[in-house]
């Protein structure tokens, strides 16, 4: 089945053209310094093969949601692999200037796009300023494609556009998922049920079992009448939810609970008031261990439990039984990925997502907002 998009390899004479490449570098800075580099690790091979090709590539992406830092560290990062310049602005008279400059397979790095109010309004000015700087737009930020930006469904509206490298790869590797070889697991973790409904119920139909765990979990342990203390939960109410009795749907079977008497493990059903649910236990994983050895496609997004605050011990577990498997695993979601990474093993799993939300809603709707505005540009 074809692609709803072309690739950059697809544009034959690349060198001497300006190319204005969307990029995944949402990571994480500290002191100047980037703490994780796999989303930028992954974009080099577009990045590479453009500089290769000769392009004079201006390279723009986004570091967190508020426009607040900078996108300079990741440019120092990138230094040590192609030539690379850094403007302190998006779009304006500097970054201008600095792009007149670029030779023949060189970069040049603009300053963090959502430092201007236009990128999530989707402005169309702002985009035909970011289009005009460029003979030709690349989109190889697919962890970013489920956002209506105007980097991201703007720019491509008014020059010939194409996908990168890694672009495809989580396409193709996505789109496996959505085909699974039975037995197949998808075990889905992580909060807000109530943006995961939709998901929950397609996959239901597409896989033979599907386990819900992290704060999910609370929201269904709330409906079957648990007492579920202080657990984070969502607005959804599941009470007489037909997921309630579906026995393709599987839940923590144990858990570890937190108080000011100190934490412990339990069964769901033996919460107390003044206890919040952080992790699912040990008994947990071991139930798991059996399906992931028998399955043959493990999809997975969303730790087991409050993997911000420390409580990763289960996640890395799970992390490490999908490692050993012979199952076909795709694995997605930040704190998922950041699992498998301290576990040092990541070319054990078949393919590691750059995408948390952007793999969810693919996988939910099976394409993107980035995906349809080059159907409706080709």
């Amino acid at each position: 089945m074809p692609k709803p998009f072309k690739s950059i390899i697809e544009c034959k004479e690349l060198r001497g053209k300006y190319v204005f490449l969307r990029a995944s570098i949402n990571v994480p800075i500290v002191d100047g310094e980037v703490l994780n580099q796999f989303r930028v690790t992954r974009g080099l091979a577009t990045i590479n093969y453009l500089v290769n090709q000769g392009a004079r590539v201006i390279l723009c992406g986004h570091i967190g949601s508020d426009g607040e830092q900078t996108a300079e560290p990741v440019a120092r990062l990138l230094g040590a692999h192609v030539p690379i310049l850094f403007s302190p602005e998006v779009a304006g008279v500097v970054s201008k200037n600095l792009r007149d400059t670029l030779e023949d397979g060189q970069v040049l790095m603009l300053e963090n796009v959502r430092k201007d109010p236009r990128e999530k309004k989707n402005d169309a000015n702002f985009a035909r300023e970011l289009a005009d700087m460029a003979d030709i737009y690349v989109n190889d930020a697919f962890a970013a494609s489920h956002r209506e930006h105007a980097s991201l469904v703007g720019v491509p509206q008014f020059i010939p556009s194409y996908v990168g490298l890694n672009f495809v790869h989580e396409y193709e590797e996505l789109s496996k998922a959505l085909n699974p070889k039975s037995p197949s697991l998808f075990m889905l973790g992580g909060a807000k049920f109530d943006t995961k409904m939709p998901l929950v119920e397609k996959f239901i139909d597409l896989y033979d079992e599907l386990f819900i765990g992290g704060a999910l979990a609370n929201d269904l342990f709330k409906a079957k009448g648990y007492e579920i203390g202080a657990s984070l939960i969502s607005s959804s109410d599941l009470t007489g939810s037909t997921l309630l009795e579906n026995n393709k749907i599987i839940l923590p079977v144990d858990v570890i609970v937190e108080s000011d008497a100190g934490s412990r493990v339990t069964t769901p059903d033996d919460v107390h008031p003044n206890e919040r649910i952080v992790d699912a236990g040990p008994l947990t994983t071991t139930m798991l261990s059996t399906r992931i050895a028998q399955a043959q496609m493990v999809l997975w997004n969303g730790p087991l439990g409050s993997y911000e605050e420390g409580y990763e011990e289960q996640t890395v577990a799970v992390a490490k039984l999908v490692a050993e498997s012979e199952a076909y695993s795709v694995i997605g979601g930040g704190d998922t990925v950041a699992a498998i990474e301290a576990l040092c093993c990541q070319e054990q799993y078949n393919f590691l997502s750059t995408a948390g939300g952007a793999m969810l809603t693919f996988l939910e709707k099976g394409t993107l907002p980035a995906i349809e505005v080059l159907k409706s540009t080709d």
